[in-house]
């Protein structure tokens, strides 16, 4: 099958990011630098999820940037791009019992390392979004704050991370609707911690967040 290249993608308007950023192409000289971010890392339920991007060095997607910046239909639009141009992609979770064990910042790593785990090219350099990472093999790494804003992969990383989380609440949300998971996609909103206070926990809530605001850390 013909790549299609990306000048070809119609892309729809996207008005919650009218200044369209120019993002960075890559923080080292490696060829395969991988890009990594993660999803539901301040969410009540589910899982955190991660992901990990490889993208061609002369990839270029004027409309890509922090996933967080765009509307969940450019942020759809883009994940089919990503997906189809990347030299290598991966997304992984870990759970939300394994969240509870290990607490949220180990889980993030983990997810992360599982999903460069995913990857069918070994990377030669890893960038990662914020300012906490542990080691991966013997691949050297750059933690960078707002990097999702700052490096395409980073970028790249954002959206599928964010794009297959909120698939995967939407699933769960199906088995517990009273939660409303399928547009809160587990984030602590009012309406979700009424619903806690109203039904309980379910098998998929993260037992050690405050799930309540009146409940002491």
């Amino acid at each position: 099958m013909n790549k299609i290249p990306i000048s070809k993608i119609k892309l729809y308007p996207d008005k919650t990011n009218r200044k369209q950023p120019s993002l960075i192409r890559s923080f080292s000289s490696f060829r395969y630098e991988c890009g990594c971010d993660e999803a539901g890392r301040g969410c009540l339920a589910g899982p955190v999820v991660a992901a990990a991007v490889i993208l061609p060095p002369d990839f270029i997607c004027p409309q890509l940037n922090d996933s967080k910046q765009l509307s969940p239909r450019m942020r759809e639009q883009l994940r089919k791009i990503i997906e189809k141009e990347a030299l290598a992609w991966s997304v992984a979770s870990v759970d939300n019992r394994e969240i509870d064990r290990i607490n949220i910042l180990n889980a993030s790593i983990l997810a992360m390392h599982k999903a460069i785990d995913g990857l069918q090219i070994k990377p030669q350099f890893i960038v990662v979004d914020g300012n906490r990472f542990k080691p991966y093999a013997d691949i050297p790494f750059q933690t960078i704050v707002k990097g999702d804003s700052k490096y395409l992969s980073i970028a790249a990383a954002s959206v599928l991370a964010k794009t297959h989380r909120d698939e995967l609440m939407e699933i769960l949300g199906e088995k517990f609707p009273e939660y409303e998971w399928k547009k809160n996609k587990g984030y602590p909103t009012a309406e979700h911690r009424e619903m806690i206070r109203r039904y309980g926990c379910t098998e998929y809530h993260r037992l050690s967040f405050r799930l309540l605001k009146e409940e002491p850390f």
